[in-house]
């Protein structure tokens, strides 16, 4: 996790994730594998498959940019997880539709470091990063991954769906 820069119009000086926008080139970037059957179906619930695939691209090239941590160029992405999405309230006057994904780190290469959009990049311990000061958001997804590493590999492969953070409240999608 890493600080965004006082100077962000969106969540300024608050801890988040790496992560960010779908490009064009996400669409059609070359992949050395695609995102596994789960995280790919659970993802078709509300993207086509040509976002579903551009999403998992983003995930690996915001995690790259920002962090200096890889995937693999060209990204490996059966190891991304589909863990939760958050869409921002209605009235909120910065609008987001996010997937947060998560990977076994030893699936990411690389030296922390980044380009410099997110400051004090580090890694939080579960039990640290929640005692902290965070956004909404960020805490409610640092909540499901902790659900998600308490499941047994049958009971993340038996979910049948994903939650979604929505009007500030918990729906399944």
């Amino acid at each position: 996790m890493g600080m965004r820069g006082a100077r962000h119009r969106f969540m300024p000086n608050r801890l988040v994730f790496p992560g960010g926008a779908v490009d064009r080139a996400d669409l059609s970037a070359q992949v050395a594998t695609g995102l596994s059957h789960r995280t790919e179906t659970a993802l078709h619930r509300n993207a086509n498959q040509k976002l579903a695939r551009g999403l998992g691209v983003a995930a690996a090239r915001e995690l790259f940019e920002e962090t200096g941590l890889s995937l693999g160029s060209p990204p490996v992405l059966d190891g991304l997880e589909y863990l939760a999405r958050a869409i921002t309230p209605a009235d909120s006057p910065i609008r987001f539709n996010a997937r947060f994904f998560c990977v076994h780190a030893s699936r990411v290469t690389g030296v922390l470091g980044g380009d410099g959009e997110l400051e004090n990049l580090r890694f939080y311990d579960m039990a640290e990063a929640l005692a902290l000061d965070l956004a909404a958001p960020t805490r409610r997804m640092l909540e499901q991954l902790r659900i998600w590493l308490a499941m047994s590999e049958a009971e993340r492969a038996a979910r049948t769906h994903v939650p979604v953070l929505k009007d500030r409240g918990w729906k399944m999608e």
